[in-house]
């Protein structure tokens, strides 16, 4: 048997007083420290977890990517257990990974993520399982991927195994709340494709593009089986896809990278 490991659990936060609570509270028993990095919030998220036993640091914010290997780089022990702030272990999963913690035998650990969109559980539109790798040991992988959609990499030959019980996803409370959120993300996905040298093709990224993102997501993941919020994560998908492109055809407008424009 392996022995018993130490976990750090790490969170980053901005303006998530709704949420962070909930969050701390769900991981208190598993984790040996809890650190919480905040990009300088304006509400009481430094409050509430300056009442909970938490290592509160404050760090400009840089990227998803960026802050969150900020935040592991900050834990004191080698394994971590990475949350967002609206995200929570289920009783389950919580019994899952404290077993793990008295037997570590591989270099990483995934779960399902379930989330819960305007007050209803997501089993389809793509949404379920959502397999992530959130426990691991920090000499093995880092966050990567590309802004705002990022994701534990981990290196060559690593071995991991998937854990039963949910993460619980408290995505958005409102409408509102996910088209906020799909305008700040389209934004941030157009800028990275723009600096990697993307190009939005009008037929195929902003016409096509969003109309297959409607159809696979509501029909072939099944998404008309969750109902009216079915529909809406079908269309706010599609309306993020068409966001992004049509941002990205702006900066290359504005930069005269396509053909027969220029900067004036």
């Amino acid at each position: 048997m392996a022995n018993p490991v130490r976990i750090s659990a790490v969170i980053i936060t901005f303006n998530e007083e709704g949420n962070i609570g909930r969050c701390l509270e769900s991981v208190r028993e598993v984790a040996d420290e809890i650190v919480v990095v905040d990009s300088y919030s304006t509400d009481n998220t430094k409050e509430i977890c300056q009442k909970m036993t938490v290592i509160f640091l404050e760090h400009q914010f840089e990227g998803h990517i960026e802050q969150k290997n900020y935040a592991v780089s900050c834990a004191k022990y080698a394994h971590v257990l990475s949350l967002d702030a609206d995200e929570i272990l289920s009783e389950r999963l919580k019994q899952s990974v404290l077993s793990v913690k008295q037997n570590w035998q591989f270099d990483g650990y995934s779960f399902n993520r379930l989330t819960n969109y305007c007050g209803k559980w997501i089993r389809h539109s793509g949404w379920y399982p959502d397999t992530k790798l959130r426990l691991w040991d920090k000499t093995k992988g880092n966050w990567g991927g590309v802004n705002p959609h990022d994701r534990v990499l981990m290196a060559a030959h690593s071995r991991v195994c998937h854990l039963a019980g949910d993460l619980h996803h408290y995505s958005y409370n409102t409408i509102k709340d996910h088209l906020d959120q799909i305008n700040s993300f389209s934004e941030i996905a157009a800028r990275a494709a723009y600096a990697d040298g993307g190009h939005a093709n009008l037929l195929l990224d902003i016409v096509m593009n969003p109309l297959l993102t409607f159809f696979k997501k509501y029909f072939l993941k099944l998404g008309i089986l969750d109902g009216y919020q079915g529909f809406m994560i079908a269309i706010h998908t599609a309306y993020g896809k068409f966001l992004k492109y049509i941002k990205l055809r702006e900066l290359e407008k504005s930069a005269g990278r396509l053909t027969g424009t220029s900067r004036n």
